[in-house]
């Protein structure tokens, strides 16, 4: 039987796991999967991601692909993956794809969102997915930060060492602040057509350090075109931190 491309739609909850990517002695999300559709299709697999998120980032709708000679059927395949992977895994969908399909290479974008609980008091059922930032933001100067970033612009200035993208320029579609049903939560939504290591994380970092009052919306502006990580704001914790959606 020739080979078949399989591509799953996976939700995960990060909080435990050290991000996507495979790493010696630290468990992770592909780990996870490659051990698990291995005892489906009865032989070893290597799951191509379409992004690596970090450790404590979690997942709406990762995507990920396969090859297999197994003939299991796509919803067998599906609800035996379910029943075997951790809780805070789970596989929405499995499809079979073209041998061309790439996890990775054929996205054209991916959409991101972080939470924010800005309120006195955290909330403690919810504390692993979303800041808790007791100090009251300015809204209004952090969604005119986040207009600044739409379009396509050199991100060099919010892009953490080590990254290996060597093209620091990226096409931002979205970038918008929104309110959740309670008043006190801030959600950022980030749409492009790729991001740096880090980016998200960077970005919201220095947009609540404009809401905090500590740096104007002309300085956002400055540190995106001084193109210097330095000048930056910290890195946003991964908690609040959600893999959206993979378009392609």
């Amino acid at each position: 039987m020739p080979h078949r491309n399989i591509k799953l739609v996976v939700a995960y909850e990060g909080t435990k796991y050290h991000g996507w990517q495979r790493q010696v002695g630290q468990g992770s999300i592909q780990e996870v999967l490659e051990q698990s559709v291995s005892k489906i299709v009865c032989h070893r697999v290597k799951i191509i991601g379409a992004g690596r998120t970090d450790s404590g980032v979690h997942a709406l709708g990762q995507v990920c692909n396969f090859t297999t000679r197994s003939s299991v059927p796509l919803e067998g395949l599906r609800k035996g993956l379910n029943s075997i992977l951790p809780k805070d895994i789970q596989v929405l969908k499995a499809d079979e794809v073209s041998h061309d399909f790439h996890s990775r290479y054929s996205a054209k974008g991916k959409i991101y969102a972080y939470r924010i609980l800005n309120a006195l008091e955290p909330d403690i059922f919810a504390q692993r997915y979303e800041w808790h930032i007791p100090i009251p933001l300015d809204t209004e100067a952090m969604a005119q930060c986040l207009s600044l970033i739409k379009g396509k612009h050199d991100f060099s200035a919010f892009r953490s060492s080590g990254s290996g993208n060597r093209n620091p320029v990226r096409t931002v579609f979205r970038a918008e602040l929104a309110r959740g049903a309670n008043p006190s939560r801030l959600i950022m939504l980030f749409e492009a057509d790729g991001f740096l290591r880090h980016m998200v994380r960077n970005i919201v970092g220095t947009v609540v350090a404009a809401g905090l009052g500590k740096i104007s919306v002309r300085d956002f502006d400055d540190i995106m075109e001084s193109r210097a990580r330095e000048r930056a704001g910290v890195k946003a914790p991964p908690n609040g931190l959600f893999l959206v959606k993979v378009i392609y």
